[in-house]
C-alpha cells in the first residue's frame, strides 16, 4: 500500500453504515417533529389560540408550542409518532417535569401573563391521513 492509504475492515465499512443509517433517522424524525409542530400551530390558531412562543428552550426545559386562549396559559407538548398511542405514551414523568419548569420561566420574562390559569395539552400528530388529536389538561 502506498502513502494515504488505509486498510477498511469488513467491521469498520459495517458501523459506518450503521452511523448513516442512524444520522438519516435522526433526520427524518427532526423533520417529522418540526412538520408537526407547524401543523399544530395551524390547528391552535384555527381553534382561537395566540401562539406566544414556540420551541420555548431554557436550562431547565423546554416547551414545543405556549399559546394564550382567553384567561388561559398552555403549554402543548407535540408529538407525532405512527399511532396515537405511541404518541401519548412518549411523554414520561420526567419530560412532564421540564414543559412545567419551562413553563414557569416563561412566566418569570411574561409578567403580564401572571395570573392566568395554567393548563398542560398534549396534541398527537400521526399522518396526513388523520387530524392532529389535541387532548386538552392532559396532566396536571
Amino acid at each position: 500500500m502506498g502513502a494515504g492509504y488505509k486498510t477498511v475492515s469488513g467491521g469498520d465499512i459495517l458501523a459506518h453504515a450503521s452511523k448513516l443509517a442512524l444520522k438519516r433517522k435522526r433526520r427524518r424524525a427532526y423533520f417529522r417533529g418540526r412538520w408537526a409542530e407547524m401543523v399544530a400551530g395551524l390547528l391552535l390558531r384555527a381553534k382561537g389560540y395566540q401562539i406566544l412562543a414556540r420551541g420555548y428552550r431554557k436550562p431547565v426545559g423546554e416547551v414545543d408550542i405556549i399559546a394564550r386562549r382567553g384567561h388561559v396559559l398552555v403549554a402543548i407538548e407535540v408529538k407525532s409518532r405512527e399511532r396515537f398511542v405511541d404518541a401519548l405514551e412518549a411523554i414520561s414523568p420526567k419530560q412532564r417535569r421540564r414543559i412545567a419548569r419551562a413553563l414557569q420561566a416563561f412566566l418569570q420574562e411574561r409578567p403580564d401573563l401572571q395570573g392566568l390559569d395554567l393548563r398542560f395539552d398534549v396534541l398527537l400528530v400521526t399522518s396526513f391521513r388523520h387530524l392532529p388529536r389535541h387532548i386538552e389538561a392532559a396532566w396536571e
